[in-house]
């Protein structure tokens, strides 16, 4: 039986996964971010761009993601360009990237950020909270 951290750690082997310097480079390009973490975590803060979709629903939800909403091929419009996920420390976008893959996503289009949220802080990227 696997541990939790073994567990993210076999996630994190199997995706693509980019730093936070580099996500901070994507967003300035218009990159999409979705924060998995929960709406409390979420709301205390988070990337200004960033769409907030709990892992819990993730799979269930990346069709409502606002750049596709209203479309009858949202999930091929979603998966037509490279989606960010992050999370607190890396964990669970890794396993969200890992079930979008599983679900028929491009590997190399669902990229989780290494070091979550706790990175992008020590990175003194900007964040907002209470959005």
């Amino acid at each position: 039986m696997l541990s939790p951290k073994e567990y993210c750690a076999q996630a994190q082997a199997n995706v693509t996964e980019v730093d936070v310097h580099a996500l901070q480079q994507k967003i300035a390009e218009g990159a999409r971010v979705i924060d998995v973490r929960e709406p409390g975590e979420f709301a205390a803060g988070h990337i200004r761009q960033a769409v907030n979709m709990p892992r819990g629903v993730l799979e269930m939800q990346i069709n409502q993601h606002p750049a596709v909403a209203g479309y009858d091929d949202a999930l091929q419009r979603i998966a037509e360009e490279p989606l960010y996920l992050i999370c607190r420390s890396g964990g669970r976008s890794a396993l969200a990237a890992q079930s979008l893959v599983r679900m028929g996503f491009d590997k190399t289009k669902v990229i989780s950020v290494a070091g979550g949220m706790q990175a992008w802080e020590e990175a003194k990227y900007p964040q907002v909270a209470g959005e």
